[in-house]
């Protein structure tokens, strides 16, 4: 299939499109990596571009490093790495003046991209820019080549290949072990002019383009023999060449710490492209200081689209969450559906925070699902929160400490947050997922305020993701109203109804709060029911009524797990043998000039009569019924129209006869009839 592809790049034009960025993704429907290293190695050394070779091992360089030798360092070094991810083993095989030559004073030598063919391997190294406004540029680069696994290296020693800024940060087209899913009887290369990625001091123009090359599987080391993508056809002239990636996209233009280029941190640099051949799709993996970019093409030459930001934030990054710079995606580790992978990347000590430990060659999990038409089967259910359904994947902007499971996993009191050093514009915190899923109704629980944020400047909206586009959600509103202020929390819970709908994703938005721009977050749920939350009682992690619901009244309240509830497992009761008035109760959003039902599941002690189901506006009783004895669970029903209201409270309670007695409560609902 790869050769058939390439082959008709011969024969349809596909010049790029001038414009500034490519379009985003419509391929992908979820995109999951990890918010740090989980399967390192015992190494020392950066960027470690790799091969996957015919005797099955991994081969890769590192430069600036021991690599997995002892004490010895060099700026460039070659290794075997055998295993799997969690265990991984190296051996460092040679290094130093054994691998390449350097061409320019002043400059050192760099890995940028390793294949394997035929058994043998080729690796490119780069001249990079040393000393004062180090790695400003790459002027020169070589392919060396290796018929004894990676032992020994052999090159011309009289000059490089290229030269004069042009094509001079290669990395070669992963095709798998020994190439195998190439059949055409070509190398592919793909190269950046002038540097590696942004250039601090403007001195060498920063890379915006990436531009794809071939060359006869047996005259890798022949310059002669290379051909340049020209927009349909080859060229041997490199000048006639034309992009087939091309994005002027930036990051981090604004920070508050940080010292960001004046027009902030390029898109493109050095990474690699690897074939997914499972999903016949070619990833290109980038960076840039605080980000990871990642593109995707049905062919190698495009048409190219993004289809992921993935936002470390500023330093420090920590030991459980940072980014990294080479990102690449090995072959060898990619699954056999072609969904599952592992991303190398590496970082150095220098943001702070313990960084040594994962500057080697390390690894994290890296999932994807593909678009796919869905319908949903999902109904009405209060109870179901579509945070946790299988597949689903967190979304925001950036993680803060790298928690991600803490606004899906139930618990109200845990928080993190996007302070990410960014004076940014919006915050967001959300969910996609793998299909489709009927939705009308979201809650969000905030985390911890903070003198200089941790709030949402404008009131957060809901937007739901349809075949890969962000949308507003119709009929919003929002219980109770968000302060857009610190007095939004700490750990204050806000609902959000809206008109059904069918989406794959879901999120809230809006301007970043504080002196420096962040939200915050403790929870983060979605459903497609009733106006209640919870109204089965179900997400109550302990016995004692929490957030969603309150206990109303000076007596005994709590929630039962397992054994009183009418469906499910929990149920809500009162206890007392005062002659008090004691509810459960809850704000629900409601719209306006709406006919509502209320339902609930009631029983009682059977020796009162002053029990009260119903809703109120503000503190005056706006509709409800009254009951007695119940002592098996009744369904209970009240039907009212919301008039003005755009908030109301619905409650089950009652007024004690003065003895010992009790209401269990379970299964609340409020929908539009």
């Amino acid at each position: 299939m790869a050769a058939l592809l390439i082959v008709a790049a011969l024969l349809v034009p596909s010049t790029p499109s001038a414009a500034a960025a490519p379009p985003e993704s419509t391929y992908f429907s979820t995109v999951n990596v990890e918010e740090h290293t989980t399967a390192g190695t015992n190494s020392d050394g950066d960027l470690w571009p790799s091969c996957w070779s015919d005797d099955d091992n991994l081969y890769t360089a590192n430069g600036d490093g021991r690599g997995f030798s002892g004490s010895t360092g060099y700026d460039i070094a070659v290794s075997r790495v055998s295993g799997a991810p969690g265990s991984l083993t190296g051996a460092t095989l040679t290094g130093g003046d054994n691998v390449g030559s350097i061409w320019t004073s002043g400059y050192n030598r760099k890995p940028t991209g390793m294949v394997c063919v035929d058994g043998t391997i080729y690796l490119a190294v780069q001249d990079l820019k040393a000393g004062t406004n180090a790695f400003d540029a790459a002027d020169a680069a070589t392919i060396l080549k290796s018929t004894d696994h990676g032992q020994t290296w052999t090159w011309d020693h009289s000059a490089p290949m290229f030269g004069n800024f042009k094509f001079t940060t290669i990395m070669f087209l992963d095709y798998g072990k020994d190439s195998a899913n190439n059949t055409d009887g070509y190398v592919y290369a793909y190269g950046l002019d002038n540097n590696w990625r942004d250039s601090f001091s403007g001195i060498v123009a920063d890379p915006q383009d990436v531009y794809l090359a071939r060359v006869p599987k047996g005259s890798v080391q022949n310059r002669s023999a290379w051909q340049f993508y020209a927009g349909g056809t080859w060229s041997s002239n490199i000048d006639a060449r034309t992009p087939v990636l091309t994005d002027t996209s930036r990051r981090y233009v604004s920070m508050y710490n940080g010292t960001p280029p004046s027009q902030g941190f390029s898109v493109i640099s050095q990474g690699g492209v690897v074939y997914d051949k499972p999903l016949d799709r070619y990833i290109y993996t980038s960076w840039t200081e605080f980000t990871w970019e990642f593109y995707e093409s049905p062919t190698p030459y495009g048409p190219w689209k993004h289809f992921l930001t993935k936002d470390f934030g500023g330093y420090p990054w920590t030991t459980a969450k940072h980014g990294g710079y080479g990102v690449t995606i090995p072959s060898k580790f990619i699954s056999a559906d072609g969904k599952s992978m592992w991303v190398q990347a590496n970082v150095c000590p220098c943001g702070g925070g313990g960084l040594n430990t994962v500057y080697s060659y390390s690894l994290r999990r890296m999932t994807l699902t593909p678009q796919a038409d869905t319908t949903p089967t999902n109904g009405i259910d209060g109870s179901r929160n579509l945070a946790q359904e299988p597949g689903t994947v967190p979304i925001e902007k950036s993680l803060h400490y790298g928690n991600v499971s803490y606004y899906n996993d139930g618990v109200l009191t845990q928080t993190d947050d996007d302070w990410n050093d960014e004076n940014k514009p919006q915050s967001w915190w959300g969910y996609t997922w793998p299909r489709t899923y009927n939705v009308n109704k979201v809650v969000y629980t905030t985390g911890n305020m903070f003198s200089d944020g941790g709030w949402f400047s404008t009131p957060p909206t809901v937007q739901v993701r349809r075949n890969n586009v962000w949308t507003n959600v119709t009929g919003q509103t929002a219980t109770p109203a968000y302060p857009t202020n610190n007095t939004a929390g700490p750990n204050k819970t806000y609902v959000f109804m809206f008109d059904p709908v069918v989406a794959d994703g879901v999120r809230v938005i809006g301007g970043a709060g504080g002196t420096r721009t962040f939200t915050s977050i403790a929870e983060l749920q979605a459903y497609y029911g009733t106006a209640v939350t919870d109204p089965g009682f179900e997400r109550q992690p302990t016995n004692t009524v929490s957030a969603p619901w309150v206990a109303e009244g000076p007596d005994q309240h709590g929630i039962d797990h397992g054994g009183f509830q009418h469906a499910g497992n929990n149920n809500a009761w009162i206890h007392t043998s005062t002659k008090n008035w004691n509810a459960t109760t809850q704000l629900v959003p409601v719209k306006p000039n709406t006919t509502y039902r209320l339902t609930g599941w009631l029983r009682n002690s059977n020796n009162f009569t002053g029990g009260y189901f119903g809703v109120r506006s503000g503190s005056a009783v706006f509709a409800e019924t009254n009951f007695g004895g119940l002592p098996a669970y009744t369904q209970v029903n009240v039907d009212f129209n919301s008039g003005g209201n755009t908030a109301m409270t619905v409650y089950a309670g009652y007024w004690s006869p003065g003895t010992d007695s009790w209401l269990q409560i379970d299964d609340v609902t409020l929908n539009p009839v």
